[in-house]
């Protein structure tokens, strides 16, 4: 799990069956400080997130698959949280 940014909305008119009517949306990593890195993916959004929020992303196709409970899905990432604030211990 890592801690993303929404920083766009995909839109695909042929994809997997799997896909159908599921938002995608375009997420930038960030670190545990909410600094942008370099990586960005595409995930399956769960929970209503939208351009701008800060959400949890669970990056694992097993665990995606069963969240979704689809078997044998081409599913990897997941929004599955929104986060409000991140305390870290020194």
């Amino acid at each position: 799990m890592f801690i993303g940014k929404v920083i766009g909305t995909v839109v695909s008119t042929l994809k997997h069956e799997i896909y159908n009517g599921r938002k995608l949306l375009l997420v930038k990593k960030l670190d545990p400080t909410f600094k942008p890195l370099k990586d960005s993916l595409i995930a399956i959004d769960t929970i209503q997130a939208g351009v701008g929020d800060i959400v949890l992303i669970n990056d694992e196709g097993n665990s995606a698959r069963q969240i979704l409970n689809e078997e044998n899905g081409c599913i990897r990432s997941l929004i599955v949280g929104y986060i409000d604030s991140v305390d870290l211990a020194e």
